[in-house]
């Protein structure tokens, strides 16, 4: 590993060592009751920070095709000049969650505020000064509320609405946002979790990016399964129309025991929206690297 990248790592230690008091050290499945705190005996009070979406570093990242030009259906937001991205980066997901009000509405709901950041960071690229080449910023307010019932031999828990802002903080002609109502419910069945995500697009005044329901989709579908040292899990989109078939994306993930704390895990993506800015821009890509806190 070059030397550039220790002093990267010994600087986010601190952060993952205090991330990690919200897992143990196993691979495995966190209930749903768990993540969400549904039932009276997982129920941990307010303004606690607990994990989210899984919290990983890509060392290394492989694109079939970089985005060296983004574009937009909007002229005002299309990038003149191409910019000599490598195929080779790093990236970093961080994700947490807090509980800001319980048991409101009759004494069953909850509302927390969550955040999701990624980074893209050209580190291998010294043509370039190793910029960042993306950093996508995803607040939410989410609303859940606990129900039980069966589907298809798996069991419901949960159910909510959230407002979502997605946005890359650049400015002409890099900028990229959206901002969405996304609903949501979670069933699970022994190693088995499933949890859908469809969502409604607010207008904006000024559209950035005018298609991107059209490329990245109108809902997602996670798919967790997991075992004592391993886990596997599966993050699809699509438009679901039929014009757009060959559209949306999937990115699978292998999440396996190294030592404590410490996972390793092989990541393999294709299709659209990887990034905000890569909303209309299709990529296969291949990471390695490790995560600190899974599903």
């Amino acid at each position: 590993m070059p030397k550039i990248y220790v002093p990267f790592l010994l600087c986010l230690t601190p952060l993952f060592a205090s991330a990690q008091v919200l897992t143990d050290q196993s691979v495995r499945i966190k209930s749903i009751s768990e993540r969400w705190e549904l039932a009276d005996s997982t129920r941990r009070g307010t303004f606690l920070l607990t994990s989210y979406k899984p919290f990983y570093v890509t060392l290394g990242r492989w694109s079939s095709h970089p985005n060296q030009q983004p574009r937009s259906e909007n002229p005002a937001y299309t990038v003149a000049t191409p910019v000599a991205y490598n195929n080779n980066e790093a990236k970093f997901h961080l994700s947490f969650k807090t509980k800001v009000l319980q048991g409101i509405f009759g004494g069953v709901g909850d509302l927390w505020v969550g955040y999701t950041q990624k980074a893209h960071w050209q580190i291998y690229n010294t043509e370039i000064s190793r910029p960042f080449r993306e950093l996508n910023y995803e607040p939410e307010l989410i609303f859940n509320v606990p129900i039980t019932y069966k589907f298809l031999g798996f069991e419901s828990r949960t159910i909510g609405v959230a407002f979502n802002h997605q946005s890359n903080g650049q400015e002409l002609p890099r900028s990229r946002s959206w901002n969405r109502i996304m609903f949501h419910t979670s069933f699970e069945r022994k190693n088995w979790q499933v949890t859908l995500r469809p969502w409604i697009r607010l207008k904006d005044a000024d559209d950035e990016n005018p298609e991107i329901m059209n490329y990245i989709g109108r809902g997602e579908i996670t798919v967790v399964y997991g075992s004592k040292r391993h886990q596997f899990y599966l993050v699809g989109t699509h438009p679901f129309t039929a014009q757009h078939l060959n559209r949306g994306s999937a990115q699978l993930n292998w999440v396996f025991q190294i030592h404590g704390h410490i996972k390793g895990q092989v990541q393999l993506s294709s299709g659209y929206g990887e990034t905000l800015l890569d909303y209309n821009h299709a990529q296969n890509t291949f990471g390695l690297g490790v995560s600190f806190i899974d599903w």
